[in-house]
């Protein structure tokens, strides 16, 4: 299904021009990018989790892909994270609590996949689901987190690659 994003109060969150460097390593990157899926989730969920929180990502965070690559037959391959992205996982309980720090910092872009997106199969109904959820009743199978290195680093702790 899809993901609900927002911004940090602060603006918008991404690379310039100039700080793109695709010959780099990805850990010179400025920015961090993890996609923190529920450990509970079976795997086909937990992949459409990650798929549609980092969708939302890429599309939000300015200079997060890197450029179209040629293949020698002139096939074009759409680009993909220059800076890299991390697939972690958490419990549900950590889960919600890495999403309210990562919420709560500034220069932090945060795109999240509630439960309610992959129980329902109509967007307007997983629109009206949200609508009667308190905010402190979300339960989340994914969160997408781009911001500072050292401060996402921070949020995620030692959290355990997706196996």
């Amino acid at each position: 299904m899809n993901a609900a994003h927002t911004a940090s109060p602060a603006g918008a969150v991404g690379f310039s021009p100039e700080e793109i460097d695709q010959g780099a390593p990805t850990r010179a990157a400025r920015l961090r990018w993890v996609v923190v899926v529920d450990s509970g989730l079976p795997p086909g969920r937990a992949v459409n989790a990650a798929v549609c929180a980092g969708a939302a990502t890429a599309l939000a965070v300015t200079g997060l892909l890197g450029e179209d690559a040629t293949d020698s037959g002139g096939g074009v391959h759409p680009g993909l994270p220059w800076a890299g992205c991390t697939v972690l996982t958490a419990g549900t309980a950590a889960l919600r609590a890495i999403r309210a720090a990562a919420q709560a910092s500034a220069d932090t872009f945060v795109a999240d996949m509630p439960q309610a997106a992959q129980r329902t199969r109509v967007y307007t109904d997983y629109l009206d689901a949200m609508g009667r959820t308190a905010a402190e009743d979300v339960d989340y199978c994914a969160v997408s987190i781009v911001g500072p290195r050292r401060r996402i680093d921070r949020i995620v702790g030692r959290l355990p690659l997706m196996p």
